[in-house]
């Protein structure tokens, strides 16, 4: 039903173009090490915070065409469908509330719930006024937090995992390719644990960059959908993969940038790709950053970012010149470049691996299994032992 209606629901809404845009300049991966806890193998849904990098005063929630959105705000239930008149609701900030206003009533409730009917889920389109639209499925929660409205989504983990695999790869990238990052990409949900205080993940690439489901037929929901369960493990644990943009040839290790490391360890490879077509980048930043930046030195390095931008140090392996009051730094590789690299896997898809040959090059001495299950039954068996 949901892709019947999605693929009614055109992408031709001109904002898009501006939230791409903006996040097209942050092409990196946090890295996340914490230990991984046995994950619940019952839970197949996830909660994503979206939309939060505008720090919206106001949304707006909109039904898209043939659907009904029960919207609930404190004791109240708004029913949002074209047949009725009433299509959208925009909910703005107010201290610690919020306020509902669809057609002609206003209601003040702590927070909104937004659901089909019988609050199952649904499709619905969420917009920032004058910034983003974009298209969900699932149930949604707007409540304040900190002045701002905190938009959550409960969504299944697998339309979770199609739409990542859509937001982070082009359109070109080989199908073996896009299942070796739906295999990663649903491992980072079921072993990321929770990255944030009031919901899982965020949709930008501190977690995992989310954009809207993909359609029916898409190679990304193909690929979903083809390694649908699978996920990497190591030691009969799910590893919550990171990956990168752009490795530098070499794939780096948690210890290497200062990182403390979690179940499982990480191996630095070579990536041929990389080595041979290395992705340059150099930039221009305040002199005294001097004082904290350094090579090799992820910490430093997002600190750094986060004050003036993910394009001012895009990776860590950079050479730093001060020149008078500023320091010119040159380097390669986009991201932290640890686990999969994205510019490799796909320039190994093209020469023909699987997404087994894939995964096992980019995260040594894991296995593929089929999550959950009784005893997470194997599906590949190989074991590729990390090259000196």
């Amino acid at each position: 039903m949901r892709r019947k209606i999605a693929s009614r629901v055109k992408n031709h809404f001109g904002l898009i173009a501006v939230f791409s845009c903006v996040l097209a300049s942050i092409p990196l991966r946090s890295p996340v090490l914490a230990e991984n806890a046995d994950p619940d193998s019952s839970v197949s849904e996830v909660r994503i915070g979206v939309l939060g990098l505008f720090h919206p005063t106001q949304v707006e929630v909109r039904a898209p065409e043939g659907v009904a959105l029960m919207l609930r705000a404190g004791e109240n239930v708004i029913v949002l469908e074209n047949s009725s008149g009433i299509s959208s609701a925009a909910v703005r900030i107010s201290g610690v509330s919020v306020i509902v206003s669809a057609g002609t009533q206003a209601i003040t409730a702590s927070k909104v719930i937004v659901a089909g009917r019988d609050s199952k889920p649904a499709d619905f389109l969420l917009a920032v006024p004058e910034k983003i639209v974009r298209r969900y499925h699932g149930t949604l929660e707007i409540r304040p937090t900190s002045g701002s409205l905190t938009s959550v989504i409960t969504m299944d983990r697998e339309i979770a995992v199609e739409s990542v695999v859509a937001a982070e790869n082009a359109p070109d990238t080989p199908f073996e390719a896009l299942e070796a990052q739906a295999i990663a990409t649903r491992s980072y949900f079921i072993a990321g644990g929770r990255r944030h205080y009031d919901f899982d993940f965020c949709d930008t690439t501190h977690c995992q960059f989310l954009r809207e489901p993909p359609l029916l037929g898409t190679a990304a929901a193909r690929a979903g959908n083809a390694t649908r369960d699978l996920v990497l493990v190591y030691d009969s644990h799910p590893v919550a993969a990171m990956y990168t943009r752009s490795c530098s040839g070499r794939t780096r290790t948690p210890a290497e940038l200062g990182l403390p490391t979690a179940n499982y360890p990480y191996f630095s490879v070579e990536c041929r790709y990389c080595r041979e077509h290395p992705s340059h980048w150099s930039s221009r930043i305040p002199g005294h950053e001097s004082a904290t930046l350094r090579a090799s030195d992820e910490s430093a390095r997002l600190k750094t970012v986060r004050r003036l931008g993910w394009a001012a140090v895009p990776s860590n392996d950079f050479v730093a010149k001060l020149e008078q009051n500023r320091l010119a730094l040159e380097g390669t590789g986009q991201g932290h470049g640890i686990g999969l690299c994205q510019s490799g896997a796909k320039s190994m898809a093209e020469s023909g691996a699987d997404f087994h040959q894939i995964l096992g090059h980019y995260y040594p001495n894991t296995t593929i299994v089929t999550w959950p299950g009784p005893a997470a039954r194997q599906h590949d068996s190989r074991r590729v032992v990390p090259k000196p």
